[in-house]
Parts: C-alpha cells; sequence; structure tokens
C-alpha cells in the first residue's frame, strides 16, 4: 500500500479540520487555584525535552502527591531529581534546549493536566527543604517557568482503558523486569541475582 504523507499544516487541518472555539482558547499563561489542587494530587508526570538538534526524549517522574512538585508560584514550579540511573539524558537536554512539556496524571482520573514552559536546573535553593521525601533532600531540581499551562480530556486514557483492573496482564507477552535485564543490559548476571536485585528491595532503595 502507498504511504499519504502529511507534508503541511493546510494538508493536516484539511484532515483532522478545525479545533473548537473552547479547544483553541483554553491555553493559561498561570496557574489557578484548581491547578494548583490538580499538582498537589498528582503523584506521576512526564517530562518532555529536547537536545540542540531537535532529539527528543520523556522521562517519567514520580513521588508521592504533594512531594511531586513544588509550586513557587502561579507562574513557576519545581520537581525534583530522585536517585536514578544517572543518565541523566532529560537534563542535559535542558542544558542545551531549555523547552519542556510536562503532563501530570492522577491515578483514576482520565484527564491530566498539560504544562509548558522554560526549564533550567538548580543545584541549591532554600525550597529544598520542602522536598525531602523519606529523609531525601534533593541533589537537583527542574525549575520550569510556565508559557501555557490546559486541562488535556479524557479520550486518550478512557481508550487505553488505563485506569481498569480487569484490562492489565503486565506479563502476557512482555517477560519481567529481570529478565528483560538479562536480554538486554546485564547479560552477565545471572536471573537469580536480577530477580533479588528487583524484589521488595528494590523499592525499599527508592531514595538512597
Amino acid at each position: 500500500m502507498t504511504w499519504t504523507e502529511i507534508t503541511d499544516d493546510a494538508a493536516l487541518t484539511a484532515l483532522l479540520g478545525v479545533p473548537t472555539d473552547a479547544a483553541r482558547d483554553k491555553e493559561r499563561s498561570a496557574l489557578t487555584d484548581v491547578d494548583r489542587d490538580w499538582l498537589a494530587s498528582s503523584p506521576f508526570c512526564m517530562v518532555a525535552t529536547a537536545d540542540a538538534q531537535g532529539r527528543c526524549d520523556v522521562s517519567p517522574k514520580g513521588d508521592p502527591a504533594g512531594r511531586l512538585v513544588h509550586v513557587l508560584d502561579d507562574t513557576t514550579l519545581a520537581i525534583a531529581e530522585r536517585p536514578g540511573n544517572r543518565r541523566a539524558d532529560g537534563y542535559r537536554n535542558i542544558l542545551a534546549n531549555p523547552q519542556v512539556g510536562l503532563n501530570f496524571l492522577i491515578p483514576g482520573r482520565g484527564d491530566t493536566l498539560r504544562i509548558n514552559g522554560r526549564a533550567r536546573l538548580v543545584s541549591e535553593a532554600p525550597f529544598f527543604d520542602a522536598m525531602v521525601v523519606k529523609d531525601h533532600r534533593p541533589l537537583l531540581a527542574v525549575i520550569v517557568d510556565i508559557e501555557t499551562v490546559f486541562f488535556h480530556c479524557a479520550k486518550a486514557l478512557l481508550r487505553a482503558q488505563l485506569w481498569r483492573p480487569e484490562t492489565w496482564d503486565p506479563e502476557a507477552r512482555v517477560p519481567r523486569r529481570a529478565v528483560l535485564s538479562q536480554r538486554l543490559e546485564r547479560p552477565d548476571d545471572s536471573l537469580e541475582d536480577l530477580d533479588a536485585y528487583y524484589g521488595p528491595s528494590y523499592e525499599e532503595r527508592l531514595y538512597r
């Protein structure tokens, strides 16, 4: 079958149509009280970045609700860095290109809160004391100067049935994390050692 590629805005609009006035005009430039409530209730977000050449990365961030985001004012927020694999792909992108896109989820909700803006990295600030989780004070925070904020409708998550446990089958086709790690990342480690690494102690080490 021949592919038909869309190469300009006019062709895209002809195919998809134009947004409603409500969808077109829903962007805001500052947080409202309900945005703050959403951020305080969200334990998870995705952070999209791109390097100087436009190569993209999307990184998940998670903390207990109320600790994921520290709101500095109506146009500024901070997200803490927690112990991880130290690749720092998104952070290196921010150093080259400060534009970021954030999508905040609340478990059980289909709608999401999207925030776009410019980011910078801070290694120390007085508000770090308010971002401590399980005695872990962040070494780094991403500061986002908000340019646009708006709610995104629930259609994508409803189609995915994301919050319906009866649809979940996490190992139906994809093996458990230890098997993936041995196959793709750590072939010299035994499956027994990897199962132990990704076992209960893995969660216990989250903030170490």
